[in-house]
């Protein structure tokens, strides 16, 4: 039997998981990104390397977008070069980059004035679900985009929410995720700061807080990276400082108050003009840092 195909676009952090997953559970994945030493070293692990957008879409009858925001999504797909050009009538566009909803709900019409379909998917889980193949996907759109790529979707998540029948519902479902998503790093970051300000060594504050009512998910996974004082991007400063400005954009046109979500946007921003923004975004910490001198632990050589 020949293997389903599928693309992927983009192989960041959360791409090449997906694109990994793939290929371990039996998918001929087809692959593309910027850069090409990444794409060559897909192939070497068994996936197939695709010059750019355009000779992936001509190959595959289901494309999964997985690239930072709507101009690079935008670019990808109808750019010079995009997918949508050579895509048979009929092929899905799994959309998971996150947008704005207002952006899923105009790409859904325009791919289906080209003849396509589209799940709208953001998915969440981080890198390392994503290789495990246990994201979470927040999806919406017509039934037939939903049948054609429900193989696709099942090996890359183990939740699949089918939100509606049209496009937008996922997005929408996803920004509110990325809200509380900002919203605990932030704080995290800030009660570590106050914590260390105050003297208690950091290890036992986390300790102690993650076995209790005050932590989350999010405080459980990024704190460790203040204790090893290792900012390397798993998710970076600016992709909260992009996705809490969806929010926010969002909102206002409804309109709708975001006090506390309006407060983490600007640590996200703070710490971007010190020079961070391509850091973990754990590295809202060193905001309180630099208003009060608190010392951070240190990356060990």
């Amino acid at each position: 039997m020949s293997k389903q195909k599928v693309g992927v676009i983009g192989l960041g952090s959360m791409g090449l998981g997906v694109a990994r997953t793939l290929v371990a559970k039996g998918f001929e994945v087809h692959a593309c990104d910027v850069r090409p030493e990444v794409v060559a070293a897909f192939a070497n692990d068994g996936g197939v390397a695709a010059a750019n957008p355009a000779a992936l879409g001509s190959a595959v009858p289901i494309a999964i977008v997985l690239v930072v925001n709507a101009d690079q999504t935008e670019q990808v797909l109808f750019g010079p070069d995009g997918a949508v050009s050579t895509m048979a009538p009929g092929s899905v566009v799994v959309s998971s980059s996150t947008v704005a909803p207002e952006y899923a709900i105009d790409l859904g019409r325009r791919l289906a004035e080209k003849g396509l379909l589209m799940v709208d998917a953001p998915v969440s889980g981080g890198a390392a679900r994503a290789a495990k193949g246990e994201m979470t996907i927040m999806g919406s759109g017509v039934p037939e985009a939903f049948e054609k790529a429900d193989a696709v979707l099942n090996a890359i998540a183990t939740k699949v929410y089918r939100l509606g029948d049209v496009v937008g519902p996922g997005s929408k479902v996803k920004m509110i995720n990325q809200l509380l998503a900002g919203v605990h790093i932030a704080s995290a970051c800030e009660a570590m700061a106050l914590g260390i300000k105050a003297g208690v060594d950091p290890k036992v504050l986390y300790e102690v807080i993650s076995n209790s009512a005050g932590s989350s998910w999010m405080f459980q996974n990024r704190v460790p990276h203040i204790l090893d004082g290792d900012y390397t991007p798993l998710s970076a400063v600016n992709i909260f400082v992009k996705d809490l400005g969806i929010v926010l954009d969002s909102a206002k046109k409804m309109p709708f108050p975001l006090p506390i979500t309006a407060s983490a946007h600007q640590l996200y921003l703070a710490a971007a003009a010190q020079g961070h923004g391509y850091e973990d975004d754990s590295a809202v910490v060193k905001v309180f840092q630099a208003l009060t001198g608190i010392e951070l632990p240190v990356k060990k050589a």
